[in-house]
């Protein structure tokens, strides 16, 4: 039984038949709430610190909307049943506790120094790493296989970050770059795959020009981004380091180009793929730019690319087209659409402006938290009937 097989005989609640429905819709409502959040506090000097939003955007918001993603292209993968029902249900109610743990660690003085937030916090990552490992093997899909290791590794540095953050205090910077670079890798590798088939199916239908063929080309690519992001994790502000993540920026922008994105002006839903995967390679210069000219600039605006600008952008993309696709709705994006794809650009960009035009920062800072707010509210709002309710009857 398929994936689309499974989701028809489940009869329990539409919300709980995939992986996706639950996890993009509560993620996005995470995200709407969590920056401005932080944003509030770092003006008016709250308890919401820095560490609490570097943890909650990338393993709280990232690591939702990754284990939904997984958690119903894993199934396809593998020929095998998908997780529904209470055991989704389970794996919900872990990701809930962590968020619930790491506010009210961050709010509670009592907590200082408390483990069990971070414990708790883990659970949710470990259990969806032996999740994708069971149905790896158990399906003998090796070609997946390195999606598993990511997972993974993210998972650990997720505990990581928790060890880190207790011996030394601060954001854990070892750990959040572990975790950034498996997320960024996660993106070539997968959207490597999507980006172009989206686009290859939506051309073939109008008789537009294909993308380029996968091959020897997206391999070095992967492989030279795949090294430099190691060595950022270990020497991030090493010159040398910062030659090898400007290349990559440089090879992943040659690779988008091959995939003729700008021949799919006509339709967001997949043009969004592309300026996910532009925010990437962007990202990747800058944070080698940084590294080669600290004088410069600073490297928050190359972090800023990458996580506001290609995981916010890409994770975005894909939670609007697998949410229509499985949720039985037209593949386009309407005006709806096209909104919650402006309002995140426009976030990410005032946020890498932010980074590299000191003198207007704060105001740059607000704009962009009320327009990431606004981004995933509009999605929360326009696609929570899509995602809460059963698919429509055809």
């Amino acid at each position: 039984m398929n994936t689309a097989a499974a989701m028809r005989a489940y009869k329990g609640p539409a919300l709980f038949s995939i992986g996706l429905r639950p996890f993009f819709l509560l993620s996005a409502i995470w995200a709407a709430l969590a920056v401005p959040l932080w944003v509030h506090a770092y003006l008016a000097g709250g308890e919401l610190n820095l560490t609490w939003h570097v943890h909650e955007m990338l393993f709280g918001y990232a690591g939702g909307v990754i284990v939904g993603f997984l958690m119903t292209a894993v199934p396809n993968w593998t020929g095998r049943m998908p997780v529904v029902g209470v055991p989704l249900m389970v794996m919900v109610g872990l990701w809930l506790a962590g968020r619930i743990a790491m506010t009210a660690l961050a709010l509670t003085p009592g907590l200082a120094g408390a483990a069990w937030p971070g414990a708790v916090d883990s659970l949710f990552l470990l259990a969806m790493a032996g999740l994708v490992w069971r149905e790896i093997l158990a399906g003998q899909n090796w070609r997946n296989a390195p999606v598993a290791i990511m997972i993974s590794v993210f998972a650990l540095a997720n505990v990581g970050f928790h060890i880190e953050a207790y011996v030394g205090g601060g954001v854990a910077p070892i750990a959040t770059r572990v975790a950034l670079a498996v997320v960024i890798l996660l993106i070539c590798l997968i959207g490597g795959r999507i980006v172009p088939s989206f686009t290859r199916n939506w051309q073939l239908k109008r008789e537009g020009p294909l993308p380029a063929v996968t091959g020897p080309f997206d391999m070095v690519t992967l492989v030279v981004t795949a090294l430099a992001l190691v060595g950022w994790t270990i020497l991030p502000e090493s010159h040398l380091i910062g030659i090898a993540l400007t290349a990559a920026g440089l090879l992943n922008l040659v690779r988008l180009a091959r995939w003729r994105g700008w021949a799919t002006t006509a339709e967001p839903l997949v043009l969004i793929l592309h300026l996910g995967y532009l925010w990437l390679g962007v990202g990747l210069v800058l944070v080698g730019a940084a590294a080669i000219w600290p004088q410069g600039l600073t490297a928050s605006a190359g972090l800023h690319a990458l996580t506001a600008g290609a995981v916010g952008v890409m994770t975005l993309a894909v939670m609007t087209r697998a949410g229509r696709g499985h949720t039985g709705r037209p593949l386009t994006a309407g005006w709806s659409g096209s909104l919650i794809y402006i309002l995140i650009n426009l976030a990410a960009l005032a946020r890498v402006v932010a980074g590299l035009w000191p003198s207007v920062y704060l105001p740059l800072l607000i704009a962009s938290a009320c327009l990431w707010c606004a981004a995933f509210i509009a999605f929360a709002v326009i696609y929570a009937p899509m995602l809460a309710l059963p698919r429509p009857r055809t």
